[in-house]
């Protein structure tokens, strides 16, 4: 008793964590360290801590205390929660968001990813539909691991909701329940290192994002949000962020990020995201609501770039990282060994071919080059292989050679079977670009992909016109909304993998159908 008096004495007015600890082991029930994290919102370390001072019961991975304390527990009445009174009126969303969640494709520890809590999603969608009006309202989440996406749209169907991911297997996960489900939600790739989609900037009235917890990633995640907002007086943006009580320095570090942003905190909900995991923090973060001023996107626009690509707080992408630093790129050599590359795309030695026109990886995939190479050498550091089948679409050159930081162990061959032959010797993959189709299908699809800044329904229309003259611009459309209407509005570099996957069939179907539909005049 003494010990655990100390411990609480230590604490001074955060004390109430640990009473909060004592209180709910009181309760009598069976606990695992993971729930009790959860349930008080406190850190593992501290909750070891106390465990240790206390006599308890175990079974397996499971204990509870052998004795009531007397004196010492009582947590009290937890900081406000503004939208559990009505969690119970909706038990059906969180048993449905249960499923989803327990269904959703494994977390990906490099990614920084932290499932949340069915109850925390269908709050998150609870609170936007109790604080805005949400009829007409379009809602952009800036990755989405959690399924917020598909919780609101179910909760409210009167919004419109766009999701950005770096994971193809979440893009897949909520297009898929959303197709089925017929809820309004649309999927878009993208790297937010890179940049945020072109169908994404400047869409949304509302954004919401859940980011690596390091200043890094907080910033570039909050910064894209700024850039998806098309609504600069009113609109807002929620933050899920978290850290361990014992750690204020920490959060210091992002809410000097979030301030150099020049955004308004306009509340700052405590622990009101639970996850399952992330116990260095009490498997909790705090949910802030952030507005932009006007001084916000001339801040986002000075900073956005220097962000860097370590954003992350595991793996080899993390802003610790101690692993080896990425190896200089291969000195070119395309396929054309008698000519040298006309662009260097990427991070390249200043000594490489001097004399060369560069790009950046991020202009390279925003906009067209400005002339058209016929050899083109592109540099892809570690962390950002996932962008190689979108750095390829976007390359109209003859010859191609991308070096990797190492070799690649899932070549997008499929995806880019209509447009290159690959072939891969170490850390070095060569393309060359096909000589164009036979086939009215395959010419195209091949029209489309090699268009890929473009918008992609407007290209399918005009090739579909010119594979059959006698259909009209509106006929086109139609057939094309019809066979995919998730090609409406968006490029062939945002596609997820999966509609990519789809391109070649709805295309053939399109034509099939444009053969049906065609009349002379």
């Amino acid at each position: 008793m003494e010990a655990i008096a100390a411990l609480i004495a230590q604490a001074g007015v955060d004390g109430r964590r640990l009473r909060t600890v004592l209180a709910l082991l009181g309760e009598g029930r069976w606990w695992t360290l993971a729930d009790l994290v959860r349930e008080s919102a406190t850190s593992r370390r501290t909750v070891e801590a106390l465990l240790r001072e206390v006599e308890l019961e175990r079974s397996g991975d499971r204990f509870r205390l052998r004795e009531p304390l007397i004196g010492l527990a009582g947590g009290g009445i937890a900081p406000a929660d503004p939208v559990a009174h009505l969690l119970a009126e909706h038990a059906g969303l969180v048993a449905r968001m249960e499923k989803l969640v327990a269904e959703a494709p494994r977390g990906r520890q490099a990614l920084d990813h932290v499932a949340a809590t069915a109850d925390t999603v269908v709050r998150r969608a609870l609170l936007l539909d109790a604080r805005f009006w949400l009829d007409g309202a379009r809602l952009l989440c800036v990755g989405d691991h959690d399924l917020t996406s598909l919780a609101t749209a179910m909760l409210h169907p009167g919004v419109e909701v766009t999701v950005v991911d770096v994971d193809e297997r979440i893009l897949a996960y909520i297009a898929g329940h959303a197709d089925r489900l017929g809820l309004n939600v649309r999927t878009r790739w993208a790297d937010l290192r890179l940049g945020l989609p072109a169908s994404a900037q400047s869409w949304a009235d509302l954004a919401i994002t859940d980011p690596p917890y390091t200043p890094e990633g907080i910033g570039l995640f909050t910064a894209r949000a700024v850039e998806g907002l098309r609504d600069r007086e009113q609109g807002r943006i929620l933050l899920a962020y978290g850290a361990s009580e014992r750690t204020p320095a920490l959060a210091l570090k992002v809410q000097h990020a979030l301030s150099q942003l020049n955004l308004v905190n306009e509340a700052i909900y405590p622990d009101f995201n639970r996850y399952h995991g992330a116990e260095a923090i009490g498997s909790a973060a705090d949910l802030y609501i952030l507005r932009p001023t006007t001084k916000t996107w001339p801040a986002v626009a000075a900073r956005v770039d220097g962000f860097g690509a370590a954003i992350y707080t595991h793996g080899p992408q993390s802003i610790e990282s101690t692993g080896p630093a990425s190896p200089a790129p291969v000195s070119p050599a395309p396929a054309a060994a008698d000519r040298a590359p006309e662009v260097l795309v990427g991070e390249w030695p200043k000594e490489t071919l001097a004399r060369t026109p560069r790009a950046r990886l991020a202009t390279w995939l925003a906009k067209p080059y400005a002339s058209d190479p016929g050899t083109v050498a592109i540099a892809v550091p570690a962390g950002l292989e996932a962008a190689l089948p979108r750095l390829l679409l976007a390359t109209r050159a003859r010859d191609v050679q991308v070096t990797l930081a190492a070799p690649p162990k899932d070549l997008p061959a499929a995806l880019l079977s209509p447009v290159y032959e690959l072939t891969v010797e170490g850390r070095t993959i060569h393309a060359l670009r096909l000589p164009p189709p036979a086939t009215q299908e395959e010419r195209i699809l091949r029209r489309i992909l090699d268009n890929a800044h473009g918008k992609l329904a407007n290209t399918w229309r005009e090739a579909l016109i010119k594979a059959r003259d006698d259909l009209t611009k509106k006929q086109a459309r139609a057939i094309i909304s019809d066979v995919a209407p998730w090609a409406d509005d968006v490029t062939v570099l945002e596609l997820p993998a999966h509609r990519l996957q789809e391109l070649p069939s709805v295309v053939a179907s399109s034509l099939s159908a444009a053969g049906a539909a065609g009349s002379p005049g």
